[in-house]
């Protein structure tokens, strides 16, 4: 009688823990698949955030150009991902489309006479 109750529950739970580990390892797949497709001049963001352009790629580690001239090593793991830009958004004349062009004044008007 025991076992009728919690058979629904242990198949709830053995449905959730067989879904939650097929999305973990996606998302493995799909990192490993970045990190093997990287080459140099991709520009990429870091796990903390930094932003640079890949100068250089070994088998664990890869050169990160942040600034002219300033070169640091990163491990690939560090890589989260790669910076696509949006072409979409820019017109042929090199501007975004989805700007408003206001203009920002010195100071507010502060007179309301």
């Amino acid at each position: 009688m025991d076992l009728v109750v919690f058979l629904p529950l242990l198949i709830i739970m053995g449905a959730f823990m067989y879904f939650a580990s097929r999305r973990q390892k996606k998302a493995m797949q799909a990192t490993i698949d970045l990190h093997n497709s990287l080459q140099i001049g991709d520009r990429i963001h870091t796990t903390s955030g930094l932003q640079g352009t890949i100068t250089g790629i070994g088998d664990d580690y890869v050169d990160v150009e942040i600034a002219p001239g300033v070169v640091t090593t990163w491990m690939k793991l560090a890589v989260r991902d790669r910076i696509v830009d949006d072409v979409e958004d820019i017109d042929a004349a090199g501007t975004d489309l989805e700007s408003t062009g206001t203009e920002i004044t010195d100071r507010p008007n502060l007179n309301k006479d």
